[in-house]
């Protein structure tokens, strides 16, 4: 995986993880949270790698349809922005009154 594509991914799972199913939840955080392999986690959990792949898919494709639907991540990242736009607003100001 990808380093933009597992961070675009773990931003939709803090958003809307706890929509998923206890099983996805298991399998996303094992996936993203402790890096461990599809290998690894299906042994950890005593199913096949294609079981873990689909609820992966799954996964994603539900956290993608969340924020397709309410744009939750998209305002956070837009006010991170902001937030620092306003940041170096107050850092030049402060240093103009200096």
């Amino acid at each position: 995986m990808k380093v933009e594509e597992n961070l675009r991914l773990t931003k939709l799972y803090d958003a809307y993880g706890a929509l998923l199913s206890i099983g996805q939840q298991e399998i996303m955080k094992s996936y993203l949270y402790d890096d461990l392999t599809v290998s690894e986690i299906a042994e950890n959990l005593s199913v096949s790698r294609q079981a873990v792949k689909d609820s992966i898919t799954k996964a994603e494709k539900k956290l993608d349809s969340f924020e397709q639907k309410l744009s939750i991540v998209e305002k956070l990242d837009n006010l991170e922005g902001e937030n620092e736009k306003l940041r170096k607003e107050l850092e030049r100001l402060k240093k103009k009154k200096i």
